[in-house]
């Protein structure tokens, strides 16, 4: 098979093609996995976080990627819950223990043994990919795979993230960086809170000028002061500024979730802005996102089928996974971008 893998980390300032295209044998599944020929699989900030080292893979080569949709192709021994040619997502959420506090509860997200797409685990930047049937979904008809593949990450996480938020109609809500996940929270605040107001903080013109397009009231940079005060707001940027900065426009008692796998450290100075009387006196809350459970991605699949909420999507064939991510680190964003395997 065909895959673009990733055999060292580095900066992409400094190699614009950290992963190359090679011919690699074909996966085999275990008795409990599916194999799964691989349509398109979405292009995620989390990837560059793997190529850049600030969360790097525990071994290399590694082939990246965990928003996937492809069609089972055979089964395990053991796997009966698809049958071959049925349409699945991958997500990035690859197994768990199933037995520790965390998953007893539901917390799978926060299981030790959690193992995750396109980083413990080959992913879908290549032809085929196995994984255990449990931790595969089916796909509503509504969607074709291009728009499938966001809402299993950047879809799924911005769910979660919306939960963790406590938001209620009429609130105000802000979205720091809008990129594939933010503009999925856009769409989905717009159906479940009507009466919401969103403002978005962004650096780039047109993410800002693409968020008043789908429904924000206003938008500015991220340094910049809203109009009124919010209730709560999503960060999706991998800087500490904007955190800094967001929390300024929290109001009392409101909350700012964090929907980040990793900051960057080169503003991490940035931090020593934070004043206690000005960013978090008045019982502001801060709250991280770690990862997601299978109950947010089949939920989401669900209410996004429902609602008719579909990503913006800008399809790379798969050789040009570098370009795609290359676009990517220097904010070349409009909605989500996704990798067409065949």
């Amino acid at each position: 098979m065909k895959a673009m893998v990733l055999n060292k980390l580095c900066r992409l300032e400094e190699n614009n093609s950290p992963l190359e295209l090679m011919e690699l044998p074909d996966p085999f599944p275990s008795s409990e996995e599916i194999l799964v020929k691989v349509s398109v699989c979405g292009v995620c900030h989390t990837e560059l976080d793997e190529i850049e080292g600030r969360t790097p893979p525990p071994h290399l080569p590694i082939i990246l990627g965990h928003q996937i949709v492809g069609r089972v192709e055979a089964t395990g021994s053991r796997a009966n819950t698809f049958k071959i040619g049925d349409r699945v997502g991958i997500a990035w959420i690859y197994s768990v223990c199933g037995m520790c506090k965390f998953c007893m509860v539901g917390n799978e997200n926060l299981c030790q043994h959690f193992k995750a797409t396109g980083r413990d685990v080959n992913g879908g930047y290549a032809q085929y990919m196995t994984v255990p049937e449990g931790f595969a979904y089916s796909i509503p008809q509504v969607f074709n795979d291009s728009e499938a593949a966001p809402l299993l990450c950047a879809g799924a996480i911005g769910y979660r993230s919306l939960r963790l938020t406590g938001i209620k109609d009429g609130q105000n809500l802000g979205l720091t960086g809008f990129g594939a996940s933010g503009h999925l929270v856009l769409k989905m605040v717009r159906h479940l809170y009507p009466r919401a107001k969103i403002f978005v903080f962004a650096r780039s013109a047109k993410e800002r000028a693409f968020s008043l397009e789908l429904g924000a009231v206003w938008a500015g940079d991220v340094v910049e002061k809203s109009p009124e005060k919010l209730n709560c707001i999503i960060d999706t940027t991998p800087a500490w500024k904007p955190v800094v900065e967001a929390l300024k426009n929290i109001d009392s008692g409101g909350r700012l979730v964090i929907n980040a796998i990793r900051k960057e450290e080169m503003d991490k100075d940035y931090l020593l802005r934070l004043a206690y009387p000005t960013h978090l006196w008045l019982e502001k809350e801060i709250k991280s996102v770690a990862n997601i459970t299978r109950k947010d991605v089949s939920e989401f699949l669900a209410l996004a089928a429902k609602m008719g909420i579909k990503p913006e999507v800008q399809e790379f064939p798969l050789e040009q996974a570098n370009k795609a991510l290359f676009e990517l680190k220097t904010k070349r964003i409009r909605g989500a971008k996704v990798l067409r395997i065949d």
